[in-house]
C-alpha cells in the first residue's frame, strides 16, 4: 500500500520493493494509489502496475460484470 511517500525513508522502501520484484521476476503492483505524484514517482521507479481512486474506484461484483459483457467494451478490445 502506498502512503507516506514524500517521507525519503518511505520512498526508499518503496523502491527497494520494486527493484527487489523486477530482481526476481516479479510483477510488482503497487495499492491505493491516490495522487498523480505518487503514480509518477512509482513509474519512475519502474513499477508497470498500479490500483487505486486515482486509476479507478471500487466497484461492486455485479456491475464490474456487466461492464465486462457490455458489448462497447468487446467493440473497443478488437
Amino acid at each position: 500500500f502506498i502512503r507516506d511517500l514524500d517521507r525519503r525513508d518511505t520512498a526508499a522502501i518503496v523502491r527497494t520493493v520494486i527493484g527487489l520484484g523486477a530482481e526476481l521476476g516479479i510483477t510488482v503492483t503497487a495499492e491505493g494509489v491516490e495522487t498523480e505524484a505518487q503514480l509518477d514517482m512509482l513509474r519512475k521507479a519502474g513499477c508497470g502496475e498500479a490500483q487505486g481512486y486515482l486509476i479507478g474506484v471500487p466497484a461492486k461484483a455485479a456491475d464490474m460484470s456487466r461492464l465486462l459483457r457490455s458489448p462497447a467494451l468487446l467493440r473497443q478490445s478488437v
